[in-house]
């Protein structure tokens, strides 16, 4: 008898792996109810309107929701799919090592995003990158650079808004880059483990062949009061 292998991004979600709660569950959602107020603001790439991208991502989510399991995860909109390449600063999240050095913890996420944008004016960083899936799990799609010199673009970028802005959070040199489609909201039983696997392979074969390279907008600093929309405030076009 084979014994199914199952990927550790899995694992993560799997109850048998987990004694606490989903990390987020009671501050940035609740069980029943939705997404809660958790205002900050991001440096994200969208991904194109109307494009094979965008669609393909869509078909992808699909999949997640026709799970039997779909209602253990809380599904963001279709409106809100992004790419982070850099976190900003959340409300829930006042801790030194995820806010610039030279500001206040208590400093009001509205001042906040007005500082954070005057550093960000006239950024310039031209150089592009390509993005491609590398994996998936049970809330969304892995990502990174299609080539290593995008992988390397990627996060000389990261670097560049961590000098200018002030801070590097705790994950900054490992981030790993990611499309969310949902949070958690209970963590997967071991039998569902096995058709879960099989569908994330799926999604990832699927998505490879029909979208080698996504197409993104190019990042913009967004502010947002939930994960339900993300507002563009300045744009870092790759032409500048």
């Amino acid at each position: 008898m084979t014994v199914p292998t199952f990927s550790p991004e899995l694992l993560l979600y799997s109850k048998t792996h987990n004694s606490n709660p989903p990390s987020h569950l009671g501050s940035r959602y609740r069980k029943i109810g939705g997404f809660l107020p958790e205002a900050g603001n991001t440096i994200v790439c969208h991904p194109e309107k109307g494009s094979r991208t965008q669609s393909v991502l869509i078909d992808a989510r699909e999949k997640y929701l026709a799970m039997p399991e779909a209602a253990q995860f809380l599904f963001t909109p279709i409106s809100s799919l992004h790419m982070t390449l850099f976190d900003g600063v959340i409300e829930t999240m006042r801790r030194q090592e995820r806010w610039p050095v030279d500001l206040p913890l208590e400093t009001p996420i509205g001042d906040m995003t007005a500082l954070l944008a005057a550093r960000l004016e006239g950024f310039s960083m031209a150089e592009p990158f390509k993005v491609a899936v590398v994996g998936a799990r049970p809330s969304g799609l892995l990502v990174d650079g299609a080539t290593e010199k995008d992988r390397m673009t990627m996060r000389a970028w990261r670097d560049a808004f961590a000098d200018l802005l002030g801070y590097r959070q705790p994950n900054h040199a490992d981030y790993k880059f990611h499309i969310t489609f949902a949070y958690p909201v209970d963590w997967l039983e071991d039998e569902a483990l096995p058709r879960w696997q099989a569908m994330l392979d799926d999604v990832v074969e699927d998505i490879s062949r029909k979208v080698p390279v996504f197409e993104l907008t190019p990042p913009a600093f967004c502010v947002y009061e939930d994960m339900n929309h993300f507002h563009e405030l300045l744009i870092f076009d790759f032409d500048a």
